[in-house]
């Protein structure tokens, strides 16, 4: 709500229809609000990529994801032959065949090799004398989803004479922001979880890392593989980063690093201020603090980072995902920061901490990665052909709503605010993506 918020001072006769305007104009307001009160304040919000969605294309659409590319070393020319290794043979120019063949004459120069012992030429065995690169692609489909958000039904009646009645208005416009930011930022980062194709549980002795898991949530994965408890029994540790920052490099997703220091990438890692304070005082490692002074990436420097840590940037969420685990099931079980009163009276339904949220034993960890998924948000609805994304309206587009009802409303005095929140989740590079389940009440390293 504006600042300058004020009623204005002639309408006696029509305090109620006055009021009524002013929330249709300040619910505008709220998609900007929220957009400039989380500027710069969460990984979540800043980083992960925003599009628009096709207009026109229905709610499910489907994408070509391709593979790495490189030279094949192949008995053969066709795709179906023999591969014998990645890479590319190097042969002498200008050798001849010994034999007259294919209308060649013996002792002519060959621009292939051994023309008579190639099947580029449809006989003999292959001499190595072409390489191939074999397109592989994959089709994953996505949807549009949406959740819709609405405040408490609001008498315009009660606040002509109100004391406090901007205060009031405020506030309610304030808390309508903070929760929808916390929508987006949970949807997020519950969708880039989801999309990761890889799971890393960190165990005191061989942690392992389970890949093919793109669109499982991480509370349906079985985390007890026959011992008869958690597999996750170590907390985070460097030594698994380094792990994951090699296999990440050699996978490609150096190109797609948020900086680079040294020549070498920095990717991040989205983590809770204990899990970053883990790895930055673990043993053997606090002097890799101390010794770097790199200039942080320009991405990641609006986000308060100010130094990178053996390849990563630490980027804080406080509200990263934790968990207990269920011995009946052998899985996590979500706990939530955040819980509903169910006492009776003023305080039921009311939203508090959960203290449980601060006890739990486990947590995740997310390397981010900015084309594991691509968020594709709808577009404002309009006529207008070929009309952009407005980041300002992807944040929650607000609506006064006032519904005249012959028995419940009928002076269209009680309206409310009411917000349609959609996306969907594009997946490309999900093998990029990892989550880190660990025991953040271990103080044992997981190796």
């Amino acid at each position: 709500m504006s600042d300058n918020f004020v009623l204005p001072h002639t309408f006696e006769t029509d305090a109620a229809a006055a009021v009524d305007a002013v929330l249709t104009a300040e619910a505008g307001r709220i998609g900007s609000d929220i957009h400039k009160s989380t500027l710069h304040t969460s990984p979540w919000m800043d980083l992960v990529k925003q599009s628009t969605f096709p207009e026109g294309m229905g709610y499910q659409l489907s994408t070509l994801i391709y593979d790495r590319a490189l030279p094949l070393q192949a008995e053969g020319i066709h795709l179906h032959d023999t591969i014998a290794g990645v890479g590319a043979n190097f042969r002498a120019m200008g050798t001849t065949h010994g034999t007259a063949v294919n209308g060649m004459s013996a002792g002519q120069l060959d621009q292939v090799g051994d023309v008579a012992n190639s099947k580029f030429y449809g006989s003999g065995d292959a001499s190595g004398d072409v390489n191939l690169i074999d397109f592989t692609r994959v089709q994953k489909s996505y949807s549009l989803e949406r959740a819709i958000i609405e405040s408490p039904r609001i008498n315009v009646e009660e606040l002509r004479y109100a004391a406090h009645r901007t205060e009031q208005l405020r506030a309610i416009m304030d808390l309508l922001k903070e929760a929808t930011r916390n929508v987006w930022e949970n949807r997020y980062r519950d969708e880039y979880s989801k999309l990761c194709d890889n799971v890393v549980e960190c165990s005191a002795t061989g942690t392992a890392t389970t890949t093919g898991l793109e669109g499982t949530v991480v509370t349906d994965i079985n985390v007890d593989t026959g011992n008869n408890g958690c597999d996750i029994d170590a907390n985070i540790s460097n030594k698994i980063l380094d792990d994951v920052y090699f296999k990440l490099v050699r996978a490609g997703a150096g190109a797609n690093a948020y900086g680079r220091e040294n020549g070498r990438p920095v990717f991040s890692i989205v983590l809770s201020s204990e899990a970053s304070y883990q790895l930055q005082t673990e043993a053997g490692f606090r002097d890799d603090v101390r010794y770097n002074n790199a200039r942080v990436s320009e991405l990641i420097a609006p986000l308060g980072v100010e130094k990178s840590f053996r390849g990563f940037y630490h980027l804080v969420d406080d509200l990263a995902p934790r968990f207990t685990f269920d011995a009946s099931t052998d899985k996590l079980v979500r706990v939530n920061p955040y819980t509903v009163s169910n006492t009776s009276g003023a305080d039921d339904n009311k939203v508090i901490v959960n203290t449980a949220y601060d006890s739990a034993s486990f947590e995740a960890a997310f390397v981010l990665v900015d084309n594991v998924m691509e968020s594709l948000i709808p577009a404002p609805v309009s006529g207008v052909s070929g009309l952009t994304f407005d980041p300002v309206n992807y944040k929650g587009e607000f609506k006064w709503t006032n519904i005249p009802d012959v028995t419940k409303n009928p002076d269209g005095t009680i309206g409310f605010f009411r917000g349609i929140l959609a996306s969907a989740s594009k997946p490309i590079k999900t093998n990029f993506g990892y989550v880190i389940l660990f025991k953040r009440d271990s103080s044992t390293p997981a190796a």
